[in-house]
């Protein structure tokens, strides 16, 4: 769950088109008339001790040419700020950086007649399309109504992730957060976190930001959710075995140290995911859907389910 070692280091907020991957990231624009598109490979020397080949750098070969990985980039220079922790600007997610296959085309190409009078219909939606990732009973919706509408289904489950260290795992909570309507996703600690993750399911998700455990735990007890701790420890209780709280607050701890001390201490309840195989932790992020698909299993009306 969160006892190994850190998934991945933070992401910039750039678009993706910007972004470089590791040192054999090439960038090769629009391809040609009758040309063959820009495809790289990449070797990586033979580490079996019976052929006698020695382990070696992955290379980048391009038109059959091997070349030597390129040292890596630089990191970008941050812009100074007032604040040591400033919230990215919103820009384009993940779905929105271009044309998605998914969706419906404009109302006229997908329907006959005119769109329905639906105060919930966004107009330039019915005009240009909507690729958004929703589910298509909330195709051409504003943002607004959808989450209005979200909001009359949501549980009485909350989730929250401790977030020292810029956790990559936080955009996979919110984006399973979502898909099981839970009522607010907390994230404790530093305010920024990766997004990508998350394929803009935030922009639906209500999800408030903490400075320590201590204010978490305040709100916790103004909403009389008891705080149910997920972490791998001696002396928790496995998952499996117990029946979790219809109003609770779900803790996890961020990738690496787990849960931090006082976070475990003020739960009432410590749980551990039963794991089999030879790895000491599971993925932060494949926790928190375990434990909120066993709140669902429990407490949720599936009737209502999409």
């Amino acid at each position: 769950m969160s006892r190994g070692l850190p998934e991945c280091s933070d992401l910039a907020s750039e678009p993706f088109a910007s972004r470089t991957c590791g040192p054999q990231h090439v960038s090769s624009g629009p391809d040609r008339a009758g040309s063959t598109p820009f495809r790289p490979h990449y070797d990586r020397a033979v580490t079996n001790p019976a052929l006698g080949a020695e382990p070696g750098p992955a290379r980048l070969r391009i038109s059959g040419v091997a070349t030597a990985p390129s040292p890596d980039p630089q990191p970008a220079a941050r812009q100074e700020s007032d604040d040591p922790d400033p919230d990215p600007e919103p820009g384009p997610g993940p779905t929105e950086w271009g044309e998605n296959p998914n969706g419906v085309g404009p109302w006229t190409a997908e329907h006959d007649g005119p769109p329905p009078e639906d105060d919930r219909l966004d107009p330039v939606l019915l005009a240009e399309g909507d690729r958004r990732n929703v589910v298509d009973a909330y195709r051409y919706w504003t943002r607004e109504a959808i989450v209005a509408d979200i909001d009359r289904r949501r549980h009485p489950f909350h989730i929250a992730i401790e977030n020292f260290g810029h956790d990559a795992n936080i955009g996979t909570v919110v984006r399973t957060a979502n898909a099981f309507a839970a009522g607010a996703v907390h994230i404790v600690g530093r305010r920024r976190w990766n997004r990508r993750g998350a394929m803009v399911t935030d922009r639906y998700q209500h999800i408030t930001h903490h400075p320590d455990i201590e204010a978490l735990l305040e709100f916790a007890r103004s909403e009389d959710l008891s705080v149910v701790a997920v972490d791998n420890v001696p002396g928790s209780v496995p998952l499996e075995t117990v029946r979790l709280p219809r109003r609770c607050l779900l803790l996890f701890g961020q990738e690496g140290p787990g849960i931090t001390e006082s976070a475990r201490d003020a739960a009432v309840l410590t749980v551990s995911i039963a794991q089999f195989g030879s790895t000491r932790s599971i993925n932060a992020g494949v926790a928190a859907g375990i434990a909120m698909h066993t709140w669902i299993r429990q407490h949720a009306d599936l009737t209502a389910a999409w």
